[in-house]
């Protein structure tokens, strides 16, 4: 079965298509003209909101994500404006440290809500994988995208830019999400 995924984006493609290694979907990206504004307050309505415009109209089922990351001490900011924090990743972390800069407050997360429609925009399914972490002074690591170099996990000591892809995709909110969503998906393609 086709599964479009609700993106433009090669390289989301490539790491969706791990996740559902080994379900039977073949997956393939919306249509280039197709764009979706994410006009939701919340992950999910964007993940539903994404899911369900492309699955109306390619009338194919329509996998979608929406993520981003909250910092505590910022009361969830940048939350669904992650992306749209600046123009650029360095900008993105510059303008989060900087925001950061008098606080004590370290504390954040990473949150994923992944959403699946059926053919006629339908939501079928929905999960949500958050990582909790916190905010270093100071970016570490070279891998990753995005705010990766300075959200840091305590439990493995590392940032998310310091770790393996496997180390990451094992643990990160979007891994979470799909952790949950695959047993589900798995009983919409037997």
């Amino acid at each position: 079965m086709k599964l479009v995924v609700a993106t433009g984006n090669p390289g989301k493609l490539k790491e969706m298509q791990a996740y559902l290694a080994d379900l039977h979907w073949e997956l393939t990206l919306k249509p280039q003209e197709l764009e979706i504004e994410e006009t939701g307050d919340t992950f999910a309505a964007n993940a539903c909101l994404k899911a369900s415009q492309v699955a109306l109209a390619t009338g194919n089922w329509t996998i979608a994500d929406d993520s981003g990351l909250q910092v505590d001490a910022l009361g969830g900011a940048p939350g669904v404006y992650s992306a749209r924090y600046g123009n650029s990743d360095t900008e993105r972390i510059n303008r989060l440290l900087q925001e950061l800069a008098d606080k004590s407050d370290r504390q954040a997360q990473f949150v994923c809500v992944v959403a699946i429609a059926r053919p006629d925009g339908e939501i079928a399914l929905q999960s949500e994988g958050v990582c909790r972490g916190e905010i270093l002074y100071s970016p570490r690591g070279n891998g990753g995208f995005g705010y990766d170099p300075i959200f840091f996990v305590p439990e493995k000591q590392l940032t998310f830019a310091e770790m393996t892809p496997e180390l990451k995709h094992s643990i990160s909110h979007r891994g979470k999400a799909f952790e949950t969503l695959l047993p589900q998906l798995a009983t919409i393609n037997s």
